[in-house]
């Protein structure tokens, strides 16, 4: 299974960024492989509008299973990622990615409908 992260970093330890559309990065692990990788998304700073469509565009590329953020998607790029079957859960915003992916393997966190 593949699992994306909004981040405010490349690593286990970087903070989750509550944003999903202005994430500076999505760090992405594959479970099967046991490898983490980050895909740079700081150049949306620029970009005045769309910037959740635009960041899920990069996320689908990546073809995640699941999504963990904080606050969640915007409408328009809630319903991209939905409708590409991608499984988004929040509530990470205080967290380190890996401690988001700690609890979302207990059943900590909230999947989205």
């Amino acid at each position: 299974m593949k699992i994306a992260f909004t981040t405010k970093g490349t690593d286990w330890d970087s903070p989750i960024d509550p944003r999903f559309g202005r994430t500076d990065y999505i760090l992405m692990y594959d479970e099967d492989k046991d490898v983490l990788t980050a895909i740079d998304n700081t150049d949306i700073s620029e970009v005045a509008h769309g910037a959740g469509p635009r960041t899920a565009q990069k996320l689908f590329e990546q073809k995640p299973d699941v999504l963990i953020t904080g606050n969640g998607p915007g409408g328009n790029a809630a319903r991209a990622l939905q409708q590409g079957n991608i499984k988004i859960v929040t509530g990470a915003g205080t967290m380190t990615a890996k401690q988001a992916y700690d609890a979302y393997k207990d059943g900590k966190l909230k999947s989205r409908k």
